[in-house]
């Protein structure tokens, strides 16, 4: 049976607070365990009013902290933004205190805008993405090629390539590491990314054979009215960063998308177009579908709804349709 985990951005809701949005944190990662998701990830970014995983090994260590065993992780931390020593310093401590459950998941875009890249990285001319991964895993490994050491020492953190693009999938095809495609937002490269990196896939010390998880927006409701109203929150937020909007996850609206002008419509389809929104029977033939179509080892889940308790229904819906399969 294809995993199903979850991608959690912290979003906080119109009139709620960043503490209420990482209380609403913990109770889903406690919620989609008991549902037997595999993991939960946390995705970096700064400079968004509405995404509170801007401290996105902070978060994670909360949701950790919250769990029991269900794999946490970063889906992902923009390398470039961080030096390596820091990161295998900070995720090697993760493991330290949960130890066998903590994802280090890599992309290299910067998560944010150009002002905030300069903030991130001062004048720092641009570093190569995979010379600092290969820094990254050897303090991780703790393996002496390097003069100094990641404290706290050897940790055997899982290493994946994110990406939305074929350069993604060349480079976790040539390390032999997991590959998860943002296809959630930019679904554009998916089949043929995917292809490129299990035709290219070179076994590892950490991967025997291709691995590949697939980012999908999944709203699930009673029926498929509630699930396009419950996920008109999602709609409306990307719809306006596209359009330079920046703000807090709207309160759902009826009729959405039907109320939009045609060139607006279009430009949430096409970032939105890895979308399965329904009542069970639509889920369902949805997640048949694209499995089918990317033969996925796991299903990445992003589900912004307003409503805590509404999410956690529909994760719960997902994971019995799965089942059902």
């Amino acid at each position: 049976m294809t995993a199903l985990s979850v991608l959690d951005l912290v979003m906080i809701g119109e009139g709620k607070t960043y503490a209420d949005a990482i209380e609403e944190t913990r109770q889903l990662a406690r919620h989609v365990e008991q549902h037997g998701y595999r993991r939960y990830w946390i995705a970096e970014h700064h400079d968004m009013p509405g995404i509170g995983s801007a401290a996105t090994s902070l978060v994670i260590n909360e949701v950790a902290n919250a769990t029991r065993q269900i794999r946490v992780g970063a889906g992902g931390i923009m390398l470039p933004n961080h030096a390596p020593l820091v990161v295998a310093e900070q995720f090697g401590t993760l493991d330290t205190l949960h130890p066998g459950r903590i994802d280090l998941g890599l992309g290299r875009a910067p998560g944010t805008s150009g002002p905030t890249v300069r903030a991130l990285r001062g004048a720092a001319p641009e570093r190569d993405f995979e010379t600092d991964i290969a820094e990254l895993r050897d303090y991780l490994a703790d393996n002496g090629k390097r003069q100094v050491r990641g404290v706290p020492g050897q940790h055997e953190v899982p290493v994946w390539i994110l990406g939305s693009s074929l350069f993604g999938a060349d480079l976790a095809a040539r390390l032999g590491l997991p590959y998860a495609f943002a296809s959630h937002f930019a679904p554009r490269y998916l089949l043929q990314a995917i292809a490129h990196y299990r035709a290219n896939f070179q076994p590892s010390a950490q991967l025997a054979k291709p691995y590949v998880m697939v980012g999908v927006n999944i709203f699930a409701a009673a029926n498929d009215a509630e699930a396009d109203y419950l996920a008109s929150s999602h709609r409306q937020w990307m719809l306006d960063l596209h359009v330079g909007r920046f703000g807090l996850l709207p309160k759902p609206q009826e009729g959405y998308v039907q109320g939009l002008p045609a060139h607006e419509r279009a430009v949430l389809e096409q970032v939105m177009a890895c979308t399965i929104a329904g009542g069970p029977q639509r889920v369902r033939e949805g997640l048949q579908a694209l499995i089918g179509q990317t033969g996925a080892d796991e299903l990445m889940i992003d589900c912004r709804i307003h409503d805590p308790l509404a999410r956690q229904r529909s994760h719960a819906l997902v994971a019995q349709a799965i089942a059902d399969l």
